[in-house]
């Protein structure tokens, strides 16, 4: 399955104020944000990527116009030349398309319609959450619907109470949103070419498209309560690279790693300590 990656956002909630980078393009670890996207995609056969560029698009095509696969792979230096032990990207194909600087997503994917139009399915990504979803298991979900689109649903995120207010003042109860039966759009997309009759011009993806998909019953959500962590601050971002330096990095799936600690629990304190604490 082709992968369409949306990166082309100016990111203004990642912004450091010194830099022009555009939100994939930060990096965690010696990789940027969008790597390690594709490096899971890839990691279940997936290496067919439509990048939709906009903003910072030369820093992304730079990137991998000057890959460096020693940055995270083994290699020997033998009488001055390279012998790589590993490879990341040669088994890659990448399409580099430049959407436009302030369009939305629903007209970005509109306009990779010719490179995905003739797909079963695609699959379909901001290009700025990590997981470690099943991804063969959510398209064995979508391909035995009939719906349009799938997204992955994962609890909400906020550590902020929720409290049941009768008129006279007086609390009924006091919830975190976890507990709630409610679920976030986790930005693993799947779609059908069918999606691209429901994309008008300049639309948004989710609210234009999914929504009145959803109120018809042509939406799927596969559920995952396992590891996942957006990077839409630079808070949030700081704490991938926390994760990542303290070596538990339940996202990054392609590594087996013996460990003394359970990565995943490892990472989701070390990444959710300080969010789960007023400022």
């Amino acid at each position: 399955m082709k992968v369409v990656l949306f990166c082309g956002g100016y990111g203004m909630r990642m912004r450091d104020g010194a830099s022009d980078l555009p939100k994939p393009m930060h990096p965690v670890g010696p990789r940027p944000l969008i790597w390690h996207v594709m490096r899971y995609y890839a990691h279940f056969g997936h290496k067919d990527f439509v990048l939709c560029l906009g903003y910072g698009a030369h820093h992304i095509k730079n990137y991998f116009l000057n890959y460096d696969e020693t940055e995270s792979n083994d290699f020997v230096l033998h009488q001055g030349e390279v012998e790589l032990m590993g490879s990341d990207i040669q088994d890659w194909n990448i399409t580099f398309v430049h959407t436009g600087l302030d369009s939305p997503i629903g007209e970005r994917l509109r306009r990779v319609k010719a490179l995905v139009k003739d797909e079963e399915m695609f699959h379909a990504n901001y290009a700025d959450v990590l997981t470690d979803a099943p991804l063969d298991a959510m398209v064995e979900q979508f391909a035995g619907t009939d719906a349009v689109g799938q997204l992955m649903a994962v609890p909400p995120q906020s550590a902020f109470h929720c409290v049941d207010v009768d008129e006279n003042g007086r609390l009924d109860s006091i919830t975190t949103l976890q507990e709630m039966p409610i679920w976030e759009n986790g930005g693993y997309l799947m779609f059908r070419p069918e999606i691209f009759d429901f994309l008008e011009k300049d639309c948004d993806l989710i609210a234009d498209a999914a929504a009145p998909l959803a109120r018809k019953g042509r939406m799927s959500a596969y559920r995952h309560r396992g590891f996942w962590q957006p990077a839409d601050t630079v808070k949030e971002r700081n704490a991938l690279e926390a994760a990542y330096q303290s070596g538990a990095r339940p996202w990054m799936l392609w590594e087996s790693r013996e460990t003394d600690q359970d990565p995943l629990q490892a990472a989701i304190a070390e990444m959710h300590r300080s969010s789960h604490q007023r400022d």
